[in-house]
């Protein structure tokens, strides 16, 4: 009994270390979408979830049937995480302020002006297409390979019940990420896709850099 909770508490607390940079994604898309309703809300965070679920999986699998191959790879993600998240950040960020300079007033919502990101947009219609979210998923999840050799002595069994556990934790932080964002994002009106986009790019710097750390 010992062993399994044991088991459970692991993988718990490796899920909150893997979830912290899909928090800190899930809180600049809440101030991007200050309206997101809850469906959405969990829409998103099952899509980190998604991918904090499969990375592990993937890593563990890799581990056991090509780790020279794994190996390899492995220093090729910070700079993977680096690109994707600077790519989305940096076009948040123009997009943002395109939309500032169109509205001073930040109210841009159904914008006649072909060059606002938001033309034709009604209030309430989401900036966040999908793609962006699966790309966002990728870059803050990619890191979760590394989970592989922790849990490389797992059988599969007990490897997807990991990856399992860390998938709900992720779903949870991440909807309470994009919760609090909403929140700071209504007051932030139009700064908001800014200050999502810089979010994003510093969280990119700080998954290379924290590589090169240890």
């Amino acid at each position: 009994m010992a062993k399994y909770i044991l088991f459970v508490f692991n993988s718990i607390l490796l899920g909150f270390g893997l979830a912290m940079d899909a928090f800190s994604v899930s809180l600049a898309n809440g101030f991007i979408e200050p309206k997101m309703k809850k469906g959405r809300m969990g829409y998103m965070a099952g899509i980190y979830a998604g991918f904090q679920f499969l990375m592990p999986v993937i890593g563990w699998f890799l581990v056991h049937n090509a780790a020279y191959l794994f190996s390899g790879f492995q220093m090729f993600i910070p700079w993977i995480a680096l690109i994707l998240l600077a790519y989305i950040g940096g076009k948040m960020l123009l997009e943002g302020i395109k939309e500032k300079k169109c509205d001073r007033d930040g109210k841009c919502d159904g914008c006649t002006n072909k060059e606002c990101p938001k033309f034709g947009n009604v209030a309430g219609e989401t900036s966040l297409s999908l793609k962006l979210l699966l790309v966002q998923g990728v870059a803050t999840s990619i890191d979760a390979l590394s989970v592989g050799f922790t849990i490389a002595n797992y059988n599969a069994l007990m490897a997807i019940g990991s990856a399992t556990i860390i998938a709900v934790v992720t779903y949870v932080v991440c909807y309470i990420g994009i919760g609090l964002g909403k929140t700071f994002g209504t007051k932030l009106a139009s700064n908001a896709k800014i200050l999502g986009g810089v979010i994003l790019i510093v969280i990119g710097l700080e998954i290379f850099i924290k590589s090169f750390l240890g």
